[in-house]
């Protein structure tokens, strides 16, 4: 991939045997990247994207404000989402040791031990947030695998700054975004679906997009709300 930059912004450029360019900002911290045709040389691609400058600083703003938000010292007070579900965190310290339970539909109860720092509490939060993730991800994988006849032969969690999910067709391995864990149900199913989609239809195109028209309808609305739905 090479670079191009547009004011002050730095754009990716994937070139491919493809007759149209298109433009993504990229969550979480709005990344920009165009993927045009093979010939297309950079002065014509910089045309197209100044062309859409008011959409990109609309979208990289958005996700720009996203990520202050999503900066957390993990104190009671501040506000958690888990599965679409806004939750306050209640930090409890001094605890014999250290664990976290849901309250009331409204609370995450942090027990920590005594001396716990910041960091601390977000590596307790960030493993729980994976097990929680884990659990919601095996019948959703279960039950797509059987509805479109594939078969993911590993999958996995991890952090990943650019992309929701990714599929390595040759291995038929699956990993999902960790922040997968505060997003609604429907985001978290419409990235499954989408990943093990990769292993019938390796690229975007007209018959992935086909099958994915079959198998949720309402795909699209689903990607708008994970793409602009706070970070918290």
């Amino acid at each position: 991939m090479s670079q191009i930059t547009v004011g002050e912004h730095t754009i990716g450029v994937v070139r491919k045997s493809i007759k149209n360019i298109h433009l993504r900002v990229y969550p979480p911290d709005g990344k920009v990247r165009v993927t045009a045709p093979l010939l297309l040389d950079d002065e014509s691609i910089r045309r197209f994207v100044r062309s859409k400058q008011a959409w990109i600083e609309k979208h990289t703003e958005q996700f720009r404000t996203q990520e202050r938000f999503a900066e957390k010292q993990y104190i009671t007070g501040e506000i958690h989402y888990l599965a679409g579900v806004k939750y306050l965190l209640n930090v409890i310290p001094d605890s014999p040791y250290s664990h976290i339970s849901l309250r009331d539909n409204a609370y995450i109860d942090l027990y920590v031990k005594t001396g716990s720092d910041a960091e601390h509490r977000k590596e307790l939060l960030t493993e729980w947030y994976r097990a929680m993730l884990k659990a919601r991800i095996e019948p959703l994988l279960c039950k797509w695998q059987r509805v479109m006849g594939v078969q993911a032969k590993e999958w996995s969690v991890k952090q990943m700054k650019t992309k929701w999910g990714t599929c390595n067709i040759t291995a038929k391995r699956i990993w999902i975004n960790l922040e997968l864990a505060k997003k609604p149900e429907r985001c978290l199913e419409y990235i499954i679906v989408h990943e093990l989609l990769h292993l019938i239809e390796k690229s975007h195109n007209a018959v992935f997009k086909a099958h994915m028209d079959a198998l949720l309808p309402d795909w699209k609305e689903r990607k708008k709300e994970l793409l602009f739905q706070s970070k918290d």
